[in-house]
């Protein structure tokens, strides 16, 4: 019923007018008042009517049983003063009245039809039976009149003395029911007083509904005046008279439409400066290779007898500017696959910490060139639904522009870490920084904060604006952090879980918090129940192992790897520090030094100096090898503890930050 309603609003556009709704509205609520005030008058004054005429019998029917019973007029009909009361009664009320006897027999009838006969009627009956407390009255509204039943009453006294008793008067009397009087009495007036006053409140309600009529349409017209001007200025806009940012006069909500319009228009326009800007980017990045090659192509030709090893130098810049192009196309190729609304993820589980190190392991080569050193902290081992292509782009991009636009012999620090519904990467170093006001550009197309240093170094000015596209695919952020002249910091936050829609993740992330909430909930109710089982039988509650004594495995220690570029003789080797150890070359083998052994001057057997112990780990790589006898490494694990590189229980626990020794 309900879709056959909406279907036929559809078909006529007029009911679908804001301003007709608005009309109509008006026009019913001013209406449902004088309708509900022309029949609650009138029903009021009608009850009103009856009410009044039925106490106004009912008393006077009173007055003639006391008349009946003082004459005697049951058992005597000859009094004429009785008749002419009842003549005068009927005259009076335009009714009938019916003088009726104990054995239920008309003594009297005004209009002179049931004399002498015998009437049985249920309120009679109930009259006679009940006296005063039988008295009954109906209205009967279709035929015009009121029926009243009122009781002839006679009060018999008798005298209860004794004949010992004194003269003293004690006399009782009894009512006793002698007949009852039904009367007929007409509402032809009060129902031609309703009709006058039904008259003349129609005729009002006709001039108050012309009222609310003519005072809807004016409301009607007056509101949706500063609607047309809207849709007036939306439609310059939109014919391109104006680019300028609309008005809205008047209202609260025209101001809203007006404010989100112009946030469109003000979008609208920023795309297509973007898109005219970018379009003039593609040509210059386009034009700029093809004009080298050009001019390296025009010198050689202009050269008879050029040499062979200045062909050959031409053609390496040639073939260095064809791959700069390519390099170009390919990206810009990779951000139209982006912008494609049916782009797909290839989304499946991925250990988030091997392909961090796989990424550190590709760029050291990179870094070694500048003397940079690259670490990695590993809070703890993540495995998270995402595409691994792209997030490989994604985090290759963000440590390569690290490495570029760092300083010569400065770090590179890759952290990973996680809470119960995302994982965070985050890439800081100490290079040359991004300007304050630059911030909110880096991820636009072809922007460059120093286009110099970016051709110098082979960037597009594109791998920022893909970095973003693939994060918010997974429904992640980006976040950048920059000083000037100290360096960048830029954090990275994805789901652990892939949801195709952002409501789903949020019930999903309700659905995790609630049950964290409820193992809490058991785990205080269980620990509740342990300490008072403990106090009734008077047992003390076991020591906990201090955290000094606990091995370098156990919950709440992270990995930190590092892979530093080659240094000079006598420099740090790549990759010789791991979390809470040293490398050095001044300790006998055998001593201790933050919690490991440190390789030096070693006995026969033992590895050589500057080696990894067994279980450690260099950015990109994983090294295995004989641990020295009575050492401890990050990866050993007491039995039951929990290490920061087994794979948690659904997604990554919270655990405390490690404290990277150097």
């Amino acid at each position: 019923m309900t879709d056959k309603l909406k279907e036929l609003i559809r078909k006529f556009s007029v009911v679908r007018s804001l301003r007709m709704r608005l009309f109509i509205i008006f026009f019913v609520v001013g209406l449902v008042p004088c309708v509900i005030l022309h029949y609650g008058i009138l029903s009021n004054y009608e009850s009103r009517a009856v009410e009044v005429r039925t106490e106004e019998v009912e008393t006077h029917l009173r007055a003639l049983a006391n008349h009946l019973i003082s004459y005697d007029y049951l058992t005597d009909q000859s009094s004429e003063l009785i008749g002419a009361e009842l003549a005068e009664f009927s005259a009076l009320y335009d009714g009938r009245i019916l003088v009726i006897s104990d054995h239920l027999k008309v003594m009297k009838d005004t209009y002179s039809m049931s004399d002498g006969k015998t009437i049985v009627s249920p309120d009679v009956v109930k009259c006679l039976l009940q006296g005063n407390t039988g008295s009954t009255s109906n209205y009967d509204r279709r035929d015009g009149f009121i029926e009243i039943v009122t009781p002839i009453i006679e009060t018999i006294y008798t005298d209860s003395r004794s004949d010992n008793e004194e003269s003293s008067l004690d006399v009782s009397g009894e009512e006793v029911v002698k007949g009852v009087l039904l009367a007929s009495v007409s509402t032809v007036s009060i129902r031609n007083t309703l009709g006058i006053l039904s008259r003349k409140a129609m005729l009002l309600e006709v001039i108050l509904i012309l009222a609310v009529l003519l005072i809807s349409l004016v409301l009607s017209t007056v509101l949706m005046k500063p609607f047309e001007k809207l849709s007036g200025e939306i439609s310059a806009v939109k014919a391109g008279y104006s680019t300028d940012p609309i008005k809205a006069p008047a209202f609260l909500e025209t101001e809203h439409i007006a404010d989100a319009f112009n946030q469109v228009l003000a979008r609208m326009n920023a795309l297509d400066e973007s898109r005219q800007e970018f379009v003039s980017n593609v040509s210059h990045e386009l034009k700029t290779p093809m004009t080298s090659m050009k001019v390296l192509a025009d010198s050689l030709l202009q050269m008879d007898n050029a040499p062979v090893e200045m062909y050959r130098e031409f053609m390496e810049d040639i073939k260095n500017e064809v791959d700069r192009e390519n390099q170009i196309i390919t990206e810009l190729l990779t951000l139209v696959r982006m912008d494609r609304k049916d782009s797909k993820l290839n989304i499946k589980e991925c250990n988030v910490n091997e392909m961090c190190e796989l990424i550190l392991k590709r760029v050291r080569p990179i870094a070694q060139k500048r003397d940079i050193e690259l670490t990695m902290v590993s809070m703890r081992e993540v495995y998270a639904e995402i595409d691994e292509t792209k997030m490989i782009m994604v985090i290759t991009n963000l440590v390569e522009n690290a490495v570029k636009y760092n300083r010569d012999h400065g770090k590179v620090r890759l952290t990973i870490n996680a809470d119960p519904y995302n994982f965070f990467i985050s890439v800081e170093d100490t290079g040359v920084g991004i300007p304050q006001d630059s911030l909110d550009k880096i991820y636009d197309r072809f922007y460059r904060v120093d286009k110099s240093r970016s051709r110098e170094v082979g960037g597009t000015g594109l791998g920022l604006s893909i970095t973003k596209s693939i994060i918010l695919q997974h429904h992640g952020a980006i976040d950048v952090q920059s000083i000037l002249g100290e360096g960048t910091k830029f954090t990275v936050t994805v789901p652990l879980t892939y949801v195709a829609h952002p409501k789903e993740l949020r019930r999903q992330r309700g659905r995790v918090r609630r049950t964290r909430e409820n193992a809490a909930s058991e785990h205080i109710k269980s620990t509740s129940a342990e300490a008072a089982k403990r106090k009734s039988t008077g047992t003390a509650p076991a020591k906990k192992k201090p955290a000094s004594q606990a091995g370098p495995g156990t919950g709440g220690t992270g990995n930190v790897k590092k892979s530093a570029s080659a240094k000079a003789a006598g420099s740090k080797s790549a990759g010789s520090r791991t979390s809470g150890t040293k490398t050095a070359g001044s300790k006998p083998a055998g001593s201790r030094q933050t919690g490991s052994k440190t390789a030096g001057s070693k006995p026969a057997g033992s590895k050589k100096a500057g080696s990894r112990p067994a279980g450690s780990k260099t950015a990109g790589s994983k090294q295995a090898g004989n641990k020295p006898a009575g050492s401890k490494t990050a990866q050993k694990k007491p039995a039951g503890s929990n290490t920061p590189g087994s794979r948690p229980a659904g997604k990554a626990a919270a655990e405390k930050t490690p404290k990277e020794k150097v």
